[in-house]
């Protein structure tokens, strides 16, 4: 008995996102676009909340850390997935796989918080703009945005903890295309019970406080925004909201399916789609929606490539006799 517990597996092979070879080069083209999209995306954003001084608010600090974090989550999934659509053997040390689950389910739970001080700055700024300045200030903008961070790492490590002091003796196939939970626990030969218990009351928390914090928000924003007279105006915030609350429902809504439910009702060849939407979909989505569409950051990015174009072709432009006597003449005279 003593030597059955021990666990035998030293390796996970991911079954990936399809066995057909003619599917497998089309998905990595997708997926290589995609993760491209979000790496640009997501680091312009992150330059351009940096550099811009107008950009120098709560609002877009906290803007600058939710594109961090879903840089930080895409790049932890999509390499490995992109490496495994061409390999022939779809590899993972027990090592790796908990790095790799530990580090999504972290960051992933940060950006749940990241998603709610994000609506709560929204509601003050919309429904208390006077006191704006003095509500979120920067101290508070730090404690909640270190809360979130704590909130994520914690979080993941609990789960990883359990999920890896359980014993894999058996299949070490791992029905998925990253190490999640849900397909980590039916490979086990141990009791997931407490597992189960511990994904269901941590999972259940995270999302319903969260999506409650947003939904609360969201009502008064939109109790503010039917108040305003002018017909624009209305659009105008009605079609930022409704964008920004169709990010978070979907994202909420692939947690939800994902992790509040039994293991008995798992379907690995539906959880595959429903897990490519929150885990390589969502962090392209969100600089598009929270940022490409908000006419600061837009004009701040212009202005970014503008100077950056211009500062390349400066420096590339080759020097001719006039700009050497002009050069020249600038030097005598100073």
């Amino acid at each position: 008995m003593e030597s059955r517990n021990q666990t035998s597996v030293t390796e996970f092979i991911f079954f990936g996102l399809t066995r057909d070879p003619k599917l497998q080069i089309p998905l990595f083209v997708f997926f290589l676009l995609v993760y491209i999209i979000t790496l640009l995306g997501n680091i312009g954003i992150i330059l351009v909340t940096r550099l811009d001084a107008r950009l120098q608010t709560p609002m877009y600090f906290f803007l600058f850390h939710l594109s961090f974090v879903d840089n930080c989550y895409s790049s932890d999934i999509t390499p490995k997935t992109l490496q495994t659509l061409l390999a022939e053997q779809k590899i993972i040390s027990i090592l790796g796989c908990t790095l790799q689950m530990y580090f999504f389910v972290a960051f992933a739970t940060t950006e749940l918080y990241l998603l709610a001080v994000m609506a709560y700055d929204r509601y003050v700024a919309i429904c208390n703009p006077l006191l704006y300045p003095v509500i979120m200030s920067r101290r508070l903008s730090i404690q909640m945005l270190s809360a979130a961070y704590m909130a994520g790492f914690c979080n993941a490590l609990i789960h990883t903890v359990c999920t890896f002091r359980l014993s894999y003796c058996g299949s070490n196939v791992i029905n998925h295309f990253f190490c999640d939970i849900p397909p980590l626990l039916l490979l086990t030969c141990s009791d997931t019970s407490v597992n189960e218990l511990v994904v269901f009351i941590c999972s259940a928390f995270n999302t319903t406080t969260t999506f409650l914090a947003i939904l609360v928000s969201y009502t008064y924003i939109l109790s503010s925004i039917l108040r305003i007279r002018s017909a624009e105006g209305r659009y105008k915030a009605f079609n930022t909201c409704a964008s920004h609350f169709t990010a978070v429902l979907i994202f909420y809504g692939t947690v939800f399916f994902m992790y509040l439910r039994p293991t008995s009702s798992y379907s690995m060849e539906q959880d595959r789609v429903v897990s490519v939407f929150y885990a390589v979909l969502i962090p392209m989505l969100n600089p598009l929606i929270y940022s490409l569409r908000n006419k600061e950051v837009k004009a701040a990015l212009m202005k970014v490539l503008i100077n950056s174009s211009y500062c390349y072709l400066f420096v590339r432009l080759p020097k001719t006799p006039l700009h050497e006597d002009q050069a020249l003449l600038s030097a005598q005279r100073n």
